[in-house]
């Protein structure tokens, strides 16, 4: 049981069912009267993004071994749950199963996927080193899913879904510069460049209220292109108001515990601005 925990700890389901999920949003952004006609690609996609983002999880794991074994000692391969080699035999399973469902949605699906892994890849083995660029690569692989979601439906990605991507992805570069104060000692340890280990907490806290505030300014255009209906406002003012208070208080306290609570607290607010996009449209 504990390997199997430890392999499903690697994973961070929460994390697969986002992205999952995220796919759904770009299917829906796109043409939320796909359930008559594309629902089996869209299925097929929630696999993909689901089984992708494991496999992304864990390979990441794999080479943060050093660093977790410094900055969260109690994760499955530095604690000896699961070792390198299980975990990278469990990336080359989880890769496989997604490549299959995409290939089964399409091929420029697959297209998609591959880039997407390729990317991953680069992040891992090279990105993560360098800092803001790693940061950027990383929600470059967030923000994928809603584009696949697109392709899935209509084989296009269209302004409403584009927008969604950009904010997705500044608001998820914001999250990852606030990992790097939280990962600020095992870090500068490794040697790896984020503006933390460079620049310091402060001016990574400075960094990261500039992409969630960047985040939060975009939020009015789809209601301004009337692309959303009134009820996308609501939800989406949660989020962006919690976008910037927590950009004040990591101003405020950038330490490694406020940062940790502010990177959970983020998370919840991205579902809330994926369900904030879904209202709006099908409303």
């Amino acid at each position: 049981m504990g390997k199997v925990s430890g392999l499903i700890r690697l994973m961070r389901p929460i994390n697969c069912a986002m992205m999952g999920f995220a796919v759904f949003v770009g299917a829906v952004l796109a043409d939320h009267w796909f359930f008559a006609v594309a629902w089996l690609g869209v299925l097929y996609g929630l696999v993909t993004g689901f089984m992708l983002t494991a496999a992304a999880m864990t390979i990441n794991d794999y080479y943060d071994r050093a660093i977790d074994a410094i900055n969260e000692p109690s994760r499955p391969i530095p604690s000896g749950s699961v070792s390198p080699r299980q975990a990278l035999a469990f990336v080359f399973v989880l890769s496989a199963v997604g490549f299959v469902f995409a290939y089964l949605t399409s091929v420029l699906c697959l297209a998609v996927a591959i880039i997407s892994w390729i990317v991953v890849v680069t992040y891992v083995t090279v990105g993560k080193r360098s800092g803001l660029p790693g940061n950027f690569l990383v929600s470059t692989c967030v923000a994928i899913p809603f584009i696949y979601g697109s392709i899935a439906v209509i084989s296009s990605v269209p302004l409403s879904v584009l927008l969604f991507t950009l904010m997705a992805f500044l608001s998820n570069t914001g999250r990852e510069i606030t990992k790097g104060i939280v990962d600020l000692k095992g870090d500068a340890a490794e040697g790896m460049k984020t503006l933390a280990v460079r620049y310091g907490e402060k001016s990574a806290a400075v960094a990261t209220a500039l992409f969630y505030v960047s985040a939060v300014a975009l939020t009015p255009v789809p209601w301004i292109l009337n692309l959303v209906s009134f009820w996308f406002i609501p939800l989406v003012l949660v989020t962006d108001v919690g976008l910037v208070a927590t950009s004040v208080l990591l101003l405020r306290d950038h330490s490694r515990e406020s940062a940790r609570k502010i990177k959970k607290l983020v998370l919840l607010l991205f579902v809330v601005g994926l369900l904030a996009y879904v209202v709006g449209v099908l409303k």
